[in-house]
């Protein structure tokens, strides 16, 4: 529900993995733009319940309510989907307040990608990093290169996790793909790894040289 900038992202990026998808919007010329590109399109008003049902919203697995900047339409619109019954309702906030009240109501997942962007890019910017997902509020994802100090030598004999607080997940050598780290696994100056650890930990990890 709501095809803006994110909606519309979101919808193509399902459609394009072999998902269904039925995008709802208020605006016509947004709809006919996605007309053929996805499963189903249709202009309509998100925060009207009666409409809602005759989509059969309350049939659908997961929902998605893309509206942010209108912040009565996205309450309104993510109040219809659960009163309808929709067990799965995502919501896009624009701020910290729009988040707390979608929790309040129920909405099962909310999500602020710009905030979280901004949180993400921060980190890469600060270190070495290549990639850094954040999968909880302290626990991190990063791909970066090792430091010099652990080339050459099993990663069981580094001590990495008691020294370091990470733990190394998957290494790509290059012109190779990634695979799964163990303790017998010999890093080697070029390659690229995945280490897991908290926020802090994975950040100072990618500082080393």
């Amino acid at each position: 529900m709501g095809l803006g900038r994110f909606g519309k992202s979101l919808a193509l990026e399902l459609e394009a993995t072999g998902t269904e998808v039925l995008g709802i919007d208020a605006d016509r010329r947004v709809v006919e733009s996605l007309s053929g590109r996805l499963t189903h399109v249709v202009v309509a008003d998100s925060t009207d319940e009666e409409a809602m049902r005759q989509l059969a919203v309350g049939e659908i697995d997961r929902v998605v309510i893309g509206v942010g900047t209108d912040l009565e339409a996205s309450i309104l619109s993510a109040s219809v989907a659960l009163g309808l019954g929709v067990r799965d309702v995502w919501a896009k906030a624009i701020s910290k307040a729009h988040a707390r009240i979608l929790t309040q109501i129920g909405v099962h997942h909310v999500v602020r990608p710009e905030h979280d962007m901004g949180k993400r890019v921060a980190h890469l910017v600060r270190g070495r990093m290549l990639d850094y997902i954040e999968i909880d509020e302290d626990y991190a994802f990063v791909k970066t290169s090792p430091p010099s100090s652990l080339w050459g030598k099993p990663l069981g004999d580094t001590g990495i996790r008691t020294q370091l607080g990470v733990t190394v997940v998957g290494v790509k050598r290059a012109g190779a793909e990634f695979t799964y780290a163990t303790a017998d696994t010999v890093l080697e100056q070029g390659d690229l790894v995945v280490v897991s650890g908290t926020a802090q930990a994975v950040e100072r990890f990618s500082e080393l040289s």
